[in-house]
Order: structure tokens, then sequence, then C-alpha cells
């Protein structure tokens, strides 16, 4: 069984930082692509960051500067710094995975995790 376990959200005041992380466990082959979604309420869901399988990334203005993407084998990052009321929403992880089992490649989700920037 494929699954994507985040962690990492919390609170954290305006100006701090928060390092999300996720772990893609189960018979995966290779990690095509890994990226971080947030939705806020009200909001529809969007694309803050994404690293490709080369290690290129891309990330929405609104983060430039301040958010950065990484992945160490099987496992996801999201350093956050700089951190403004805006920020706040959950976090979404997804990564597209190719299994072992199939070769055939398929879109993961994370459980989401809150994070809350609030004085």
């Amino acid at each position: 069984q494929v699954q994507l376990v985040e962690s990492g959200g919390g609170l954290a005041q305006p100006g701090g930082s928060l390092r999300l992380s996720c772990a893609a466990s189960g018979s995966i082959f290779s990690i095509n692509s890994m990226g971080w979604y947030r939705q806020a309420p009200g909001k529809q869901r969007e694309l803050v960051a994404i690293i490709g399988s080369g290690g290129s990334t891309n990330y929405a203005d609104s983060v430039k500067g301040r958010f950065t993407i990484s992945k160490a084998q099987n496992t996801g990052y999201l350093q956050m710094n700089s951190l403004k009321p805006e920020d706040t929403a959950v976090y979404y992880c997804n990564a597209i995975l190719t299994l072992e089992s199939t070769q055939l490649s398929y879109s993961y989700w994370g459980q989401g995790t809150q994070v809350t920037v609030s004085s």
C-alpha cells in the first residue's frame, strides 16, 4: 500500500518558519515529481511548489524567495520562511509515483497538515 504521510505543520508567528515533510512509503519504483499544494478556507486548492525527478523546481509567485522545496530519497520537504498570515492554509503533499509492481504511474495525495500564521 503506497501512502504519503505529512508532518510539520502547526502555528507560527508572522516572519517565522516551519518545515513540512512528506514521506512516501510502499513499493515505489520512482518518484516522478513531488509537489505541495495549499487550500485556505473558501478558496481553491493552489500549487505552492513542485520538484521534478531531476531536481527542477517551480514556485507560485506568492512564495518565491520565501519557500524552498527539496527531496531526499522518498521524502519531500517544504521549508517555509518569512511566513505571512496569508500563508495560513491546509497544506497537501502530492506525488506522481511509479509503482514497482506495474511500472505504471499514479498520483497520490497526503492527508493534509494545517499551517496557521498568526501573532
